[in-house]
């Protein structure tokens, strides 16, 4: 049988937006950018990546966030994600219906949604 295994999300952003996504998925959620190879840096965008989830953020022409759609996260410390997301000004959402995890919900600095789950 095949194995699977997810090497990264994709998550859409607009044209010039990259500065103000560098500061929330670096500067609050402290994740580190990676180089881009010469054909896909060409195209804008950045990917960030913690731990083994990375993010490639890919400039999309006629951009709208994703407002259902969306990475869930997991996270080894809930209550910290909250308070540095509620630190900047970032909106959270906390929601405890998720079965052996506590997950919250937020935007990034584009408006697309993230859900961040801490297993109980």
């Amino acid at each position: 049988m095949t194995s699977f295994a997810l090497h990264h999300v994709q998550l859409a952003i607009p044209a010039g937006s990259e500065d103000a996504c560098r500061a929330f998925y670096l500067g609050v959620l402290g994740m580190t950018e990676v180089a881009k190879p010469p054909v896909p840096a060409a195209r804008g965008g950045l990917w960030v990546r913690a731990g083994t989830l990375e993010i490639h953020l890919g400039v999309e022409a006629d951009f709208r966030p994703a407002r259902k759609a969306h990475p869930g996260i997991l996270v080894d410390d809930l209550d910290d994600v909250m308070a540095r997301l509620a630190a900047h000004g970032t909106e959270v959402t906390p929601d405890g219906e998720f079965p052996g995890h506590r997950r919250c919900y937020a935007h990034d600095a584009v408006g697309n949604r993230l859900e961040f789950l801490q297993p109980l």
